[in-house]
């Protein structure tokens, strides 16, 4: 009898058959070691919300705050730094746009000063602006619930 993807277990039996009572573990019949199952029906697995809300309910300490607030403060200046540094004068004259040598050069050189490219690295920086504000409305949220 194979019940719940285990055989030649002990497992609890709600039927009475092979003589024990219903609700008693008893043997099966087939070869295998002898394990006891808990009486217990399993628990279904915790939902996805069910989990964050345990994760959210866990007391937040000085060392979480603090990694935060360090987060913050590293997205923030990344984010500020990406948005405005391709549109200043030393763009042009940093270590990356003389890096590739040769016969890239002659592809780099243009892709680099290219004001897409430029825009798409502000996009970057606006991304981490945006990321480091919501982890400050987040890490004041939480600050509101739990204290």
């Amino acid at each position: 009898d194979v019940r719940g993807g285990l055989s030649g277990e002990f497992m609890t039996d709600p039927s009475p058959t092979n003589g024990a009572p219903a609700g008693q573990a008893r043997m099966d019949q087939t070869s295998g070691p002898a394990r006891l199952s808990p009486e217990t029906p399993e628990t279904p697995p915790q939902s996805p919300a069910g989990i964050a809300e345990a994760t959210d309910a866990a007391p937040r300490g000085w060392v979480h705050r603090l990694s935060a607030v360090l987060f913050i403060v590293f997205c923030f200046e990344l984010g500020l730094f990406l948005l405005i540094y391709p549109w200043t004068d030393s763009w042009n004259q940093n270590y990356f746009s003389w890096l590739p040598a040769g016969p890239l050069h002659s592809l780099w050189r243009p892709l680099w000063t290219n004001s897409w490219f430029r825009g798409a690295i502000s996009g970057l920086g606006a991304a981490n602006v945006w990321i480091a504000l919501t982890e400050v409305f987040r890490l004041f949220s939480f600050r509101r619930r739990g204290e």
